[in-house]
């Protein structure tokens, strides 16, 4: 048999490539959305009480308090709700990897999350930054010494909503080399 000719059941090198990149598309959806769903659960159960509370006055902070820290939950939600709905596509992106049109369709919606999750993830970070270090030029006095905990788990779910950004950034990029392979 000639080396340029495939036997039946072979895959072409090119059709292989573009089922690896479906596959890893798929794996760095799943990724992203275990990322984005345990970034919303960790600041959406982030709340502390000081212990010195009076009966009238209690110290207390919650993520609610916050509106970036609600808009953080909730895009950070929408994302991860988005990256379970578009693992349809993906499956469908493996099983028949010369599909281009839904791919260019996930890429722009893969952007407008990416957008969206950064925008709530750059929101919350201001509001950590001010909580740790405080502005005393407008009289903000940092609260993370106060609220330690409230503050450590704030920025712990930063941490898993920018690592879903880049995984997010890396499935755009290997979309568009799979385009680019056709």
């Amino acid at each position: 048999m000639k080396g340029g000719s495939i036997e039946i059941g072979e895959v072409s090198p090119r059709k292989g490539m573009r089922r690896g990149l479906s596959i890893m598309d798929f794996i760095l959806r799943i990724m992203a959305a275990v990322a984005t769903l345990g970034s919303a659960v960790a600041m959406g159960t982030t709340d502390q009480r000081l212990p010195f509370a009076t009966a009238f006055i209690q110290f207390r902070a919650e993520y609610d308090d916050l509106p970036s820290f609600v808009f953080f939950v909730m895009a950070n939600s929408v994302v991860c709700g988005y990256l379970v709905l578009s693992l349809v596509l993906s499956v469908f992106h493996i099983v028949r990897s010369t599909a281009v049109k839904s791919r260019i369709l996930l890429i722009v919606l893969d952007m407008v999350m990416l957008g969206l999750l950064i925008a709530a993830a750059s929101a919350a970070t201001a509001i950590v930054y001010i909580a740790h270090y405080g502005n005393p030029k407008a009289n903000w006095f940092p609260i993370c010494q106060q609220y330690n905990d409230f503050c450590q788990n704030a920025s712990g779910s930063l941490i898993g909503s920018f690592a879903a950004a880049v995984l997010l950034m890396i499935i755009i990029l290997i979309s568009q080399v799979a385009i680019s392979r056709n």
